[in-house]
């Protein structure tokens, strides 16, 4: 099961979020709920790259399996909107995969 914990500050803002896990859907490579959760987050991550001039700390598992993402405690107040945007839209995407495929895909909120 592929497991993702999405942290907020205690403002409600997205601090960091952190995927691990195989979902086990199908055998690699043919995995469809692993690719979409994958596609969604790294093209998240890769929309705050090219959309922002936040660098957000990112630690990777070796074999896949592990993504954790930390955005910086102060940043812009605009630039934290953005970012804020694309994590948001990010969670409604894997709540829409959760939502067909939940034996595979957890998404909790600390």
């Amino acid at each position: 099961m592929i497991r993702v914990i999405v942290e907020r500050n205690s403002d409600g803002m997205i601090s960091a979020f952190q995927m691990d896990g195989h979902a086990d859907f199908a055998e690699h490579g043919k995995d469809l709920v692993c690719a979409g959760a994958s596609a969604v987050s790294f093209g998240a991550v890769n929309a705050v790259f090219s959309l922002t001039s936040v660098e957000p700390a990112i630690e990777q598992g070796e074999d896949g399996g592990y993504l954790r993402v930390e955005f910086p405690q102060h940043m812009d107040q605009a630039e934290a909107g953005k970012v804020q945007l694309i994590m948001e839209s990010m969670i409604v995407s894997l709540e829409t995969i959760q939502q067909e495929y939940g034996q595979y895909i957890k998404i909790t909120f600390k």
